[in-house]
């Protein structure tokens, strides 16, 4: 080998013994957002990652690399509590991230807009809060989106409904609200569909594929209405009692008087 070729391979040998620094932020970051209790991921260390992967092994538990990118975290199932930090969107190259049947806490980061490769979204079986971000639709390859079991809440965002490649979609057991976007709800062509049990679970959702909503009995303003409308009609009845009863005195008195003067001596 040449002295070039020396030089290209200790090259090679110094880019993949290094880890990207965009990998690095994410993992350090994405660490000191999450607590891990039970110290499930304990090799989860700055040494670790200053340098997670080599080719295609990984150095992290629960990580999958893909020729020295983070290529996959699967961190389900770890007790993990805590919030998901928006700086995960430094693994450029992560296409799968499982976080689900954990104890995460917070909102889902619209900073997920900038994993372009993500296919796969797993944040099911956590307490996450607040809307659904609709920058989720940024992501041109997500295949699935769970997010079910969740009190996550608001509309579904009808952006995601320009997924294309969507096959999975779950957002049962919400706290969510509005009507299904109907580019989610009843899709046509070749797209997959999502049944009712996509949706179930969230009280304040309605719309195709859910079963109407049933009626929950009268309204305030309904109940209200009744009641004046009892009110005025009780009234109407009531002065309508009382002046048949005067004109019947009336009468009465008038007859009364007729007889007595028949009674009464001509003077």
């Amino acid at each position: 080998m040449g002295i070039r070729g020396q030089l290209l391979a200790v090259a090679l040998l110094i880019l993949s013994a290094a880890a990207d620094p965009n990998d690095e932020m994410c993992l350090t970051q994405l660490s000191e957002s999450l607590e891990d209790p039970f110290k499930n991921l304990q090799n989860w260390t700055r040494t670790t990652f200053a340098n997670p992967c080599q080719g295609f092994t990984s150095f992290l538990q629960g990580a999958t690399c893909n020729n020295g990118r983070i290529y996959k975290l699967s961190l389900s199932n770890l007790s993990l509590k805590g919030s998901i930090s928006p700086f995960l969107s430094n693994c450029t190259n992560l296409q799968a991230l499982d976080l689900s049947s954990n104890q995460i806490t917070g909102s889902i980061p619209p900073d997920l807009q900038y994993l372009v490769n993500l296919a796969v979204l797993n944040l099911s079986a956590n307490h996450l809060s607040g809307p659904i971000p609709q920058q989720l639709a940024l992501c041109a390859y997500l295949n699935v989106i769970d997010l079910h079991d969740n009190q996550l809440s608001g509309p579904i965002p009808q952006q995601l409904g320009l997924l294309v490649r969507l096959s999975v979609f779950d957002v049962s057991n919400n706290r969510l609200a509005g009507a299904i976007p109907a580019s989610l709800g009843n899709r046509t062509g070749n797209l997959p569909r999502f049944n009712a049990s996509s949706y179930a679970g969230n009280k304040g959702l309605y719309g195709y594929p859910l079963a109407p909503m049933k009626s929950k009995g009268l309204s305030v303003l309904a109940i209200v209405g009744i009641g004046l409308g009892s009110g005025f009609v009780s009234l109407v009845l009531s002065f309508t009692a009382v002046c048949i009863w005067l004109r019947f005195s009336e009468q009465k008195s008038a007859d009364d008087e007729g007889k007595i003067s028949q009674f009464m001596p001509d003077y």
